[in-house]
């Protein structure tokens, strides 16, 4: 909105006596002055803002009286007395507040409003998760089945939908120094390698649903402790803010030798806005948590950064910089996959890790709470840095 009503003055004043007045406006063309005043608005907003969600939430009674599976399955009963009654569903202060500031500093592109849409609709559905989990009192709510029918169709739609899109990205071959173009799905692009592998439509849909549902639930279950998925998702997004700045912009990506997407620079104010929001929600969400985002936080924001990294030819970057994630998603995995082996081969289930996603691992050994964030914390920006060295590692 900004950006608009900005030109519109600029336009309107050219010729006049106003012209000189208004000149300063031409700096909302400049993505780093929005991207920056995104973050700062995302945080602002969410400053004013989050006192009243919780309230809100606290009015309605969408907290947690139940015993969450770390109580019932884990015997974490310790924590017991610090979760119960905190308010559940702060993830709507997140998007609310991503969205908002979104419209304000960025264009309105379609790459734009097809990841705010999309992130909508996986609001929606942790919603529809954390309200059957408050109705039921317990820690069940939609069906797993059914979240994954919903992800997978919203990823798979946003795969063909690129793969059709007009939208396309500048690919360059570093030893004969020519350019091809390719719409965002059927070319992937390795993190150390120059060169641009064409994997076609069919597997290029598929790695974009897997990389969605995938980062979306890894949050998802990255979420158990006071602070660690947002604080993680935070350091992620810094990544992908300098990503999106240089595969949109022309010359930095061809000297980094990385994909040009045209338009993907506007994702940089979305990412910082994404930035500014976990960091005000942060505020409300360290420990002791006066919020929990709930799956209605965790579901979206891991979609988003999925999204993202599809957008810019990046999903194994996302891997990288996402080391905690994917640790958290297979250490279930894993945990999942032995017992059930273990139990069909001698009669008795068996596990790896004490308990499973990781963070509880550490928990049982006698971690406290805010040691096991700090530490992931720590690992979460070895990962950062090393996601970020690939853009010279070429």
């Amino acid at each position: 909105m900004f950006y608009y009503l900005s030109q519109w003055l600029l336009n309107w004043s050219e010729g006049t006596e106003w012209a000189d007045r208004l000149s300063a406006l031409r700096l909302f063309r400049y993505i780093t002055l929005r991207a920056a005043g995104a973050a700062v608005t995302a945080l602002l907003l969410s400053w004013w803002l989050g006192p009243h969600v919780i309230a809100w939430l606290k009015r309605f009674k969408f907290d947690q009286e139940y015993k969450d599976a770390a109580e019932t399955q884990g015997n974490l009963t310790s924590r017991a007395a610090q979760k119960k009654g905190t308010p559940v569903m702060g993830g709507l202060l997140i998007v609310l507040v991503l969205d908002l500031t979104t419209a304000l500093w960025a264009q309105w592109t379609t790459l734009i409003l097809l990841t705010s849409l999309s992130v909508l609709v996986l609001t929606a559905l942790g919603f529809c998760d954390d309200f059957a989990k408050i109705t039921k009192q317990n820690s069940a709510g939609v069906p797993g089945a059914v979240k994954l029918v919903v992800q997978f169709s919203l990823a798979i739609f946003i795969g063909v939908y690129l793969w059709r899109l007009p939208v396309v990205s500048y690919l360059r071959i570093p030893e004969s120094h020519s350019t091809i173009t390719s719409n965002l799905v059927s070319v992937l692009m390795l993190p150390v390698y120059k060169y641009p592998v064409h994997i076609g439509a069919v597997l290029g849909v598929l790695l974009v649903a897997f990389t969605i549902v995938g980062s979306s639930n890894a949050v998802n279950l990255t979420d158990g402790l006071d602070g660690l998925a947002t604080g993680c998702t935070l350091i992620v997004t810094v990544v992908f803010v300098v990503f999106t700045y240089v595969c949109g912009h022309a010359e930095i990506s061809k000297y980094l030798q990385v994909p040009h997407v045209v338009g993907a620079g506007e994702l940089t104010v979305f990412c910082a806005a994404l930035c500014g929001a976990s960091m005000g929600f942060l505020w409300f969400n360290c420990h002791p948590a006066q919020v929990f985002m709930g799956d209605t936080g965790s579901l979206a924001l891991g979609g988003a950064l999925g999204i993202v990294a599809v957008l810019i030819h990046q999903p194994f970057v996302l891997v990288i910089a996402g080391g905690v994630f994917v640790a958290e998603a297979v250490s279930v995995m894993l945990q999942r996959g032995w017992f059930c082996y273990t139990r069909r081969r001698t009669g008795t289930g068996r596990r790896i890790f004490l308990m499973a996603p990781i963070h509880h691992h550490f928990e049982k050994k006698g971690w406290h709470e805010s040691q096991v964030v700090m530490r992931f914390y720590i690992l979460c920006v070895m990962f950062a840095v090393v996601a970020l060295s690939t853009l010279k590692i070429r």
